[in-house]
Order: C-alpha cells, then structure tokens, then sequence
C-alpha cells in the first residue's frame, strides 16, 4: 500500500508518497507530469516521517546527502538515469549531456532530458542539478524558478544582491 502525505516547505507543498519498500514519490504542487494517486492512501510511516525530517535538514541547508530507502518506478533506462543523479555532488551541476556519458549512452541526451523530467524523487534525486550545455536552466518538474532556488541553496549558482550599490 502506498501511503502519502503532505508537507511544507520552502518550495510550496509537497505530496510525499511511500510504501514498505521505500520512498516512491515526492510531487511538486504544479507537477510537470502528474502521478495516478488512484492507489494512494492517507497516512504516515517511518519513510515518510524521515523524509520529512532530511528535507527539513536539507532546506535549512544542515543536510548535503539523503539517506532514504528508495523505490521508484520506471523503465530499466530511466532507472540508470536517475541512478546518475545520484552521484551529482550537493553543490555542483552536470549536463544532459554528461549525464548521457555517465550513464554510457552518449547519444541519448534528449532520452535523458525526458528521463530527467520524469524523475519521480525530485530533490532526492537531484534533477535540479543537471543544466543545459550552456549553462542555462531548462527542464524542471517544479519550475524553473524553483530549480534556481534549489541550485542557489547548494551554492550552485551566486546568491542574488539586493541592487546594484
């Protein structure tokens, strides 16, 4: 049984959802790809409550890395994907295109850009993290401005001045 909960937090509401085997969603409020929650429950476990507690850590900025049992749901590719997001330091931001390499596909950028839209434990598995080849945000679940908040959290992009002078 999948059981779910909503929480708050810097970045608006988030559905948490888990079962036995481990954490197996977190959704945004605006989700890009909404998640059939037709067998989804009302409730709370030892899962959700420590996904809680380290997302808490995490956005007051005392948490770098998630320890979680993990349970997400898709293909053999978008599992070596999201695998991939992993291992993206706390701090530091990769392309879709060394994504691609990292996981042996060198081709496959466009399949890991929609892998990566898929990702259904944004924040865990850090999505936020991966930027165009040129630097720019694109692509992200919750929102652009979301991902330039989660990137400025991490110290990956200058935190903004208050004007010029």
């Amino acid at each position: 049984m999948i059981l779910c909960r909503r929480i708050d937090s810097p970045v608006g509401p988030l559905m948490l959802a888990a079962d036995d085997s481990g954490l197996r969603h977190i959704e945004f409020r605006d989700n890009r790809h909404p998640v059939n929650r037709g067998d989804w429950h009302g409730g709370d476990n030892a899962i959700l409550q420590a996904t809680e507690a380290q997302l808490a850590e995490y956005f007051a900025g005392t948490r770098t890395r998630f320890d979680l049992p993990l349970a997400p749901r898709g293909t053999e590719f978008q599992l070596r994907v999201w695998q991939a997001l992993a291992r993206i330091p706390h701090g530091s931001t990769s392309t879709y295109a060394e994504q691609a390499r990292a996981i042996g596909s060198p081709d496959a950028v466009r399949a890991v850009g929609a892998a990566n839209g898929r990702n259904p434990l944004p924040i865990v598995l850090p999505c936020h993290r991966v930027i165009g080849t040129d630097g720019a945000l694109v692509g992200f679940g919750g929102g652009l401005p979301v991902k330039e908040f989660l990137l400025r959290l991490e110290g990956a992009l200058p935190t903004r001045q208050a004007g010029l002078f």
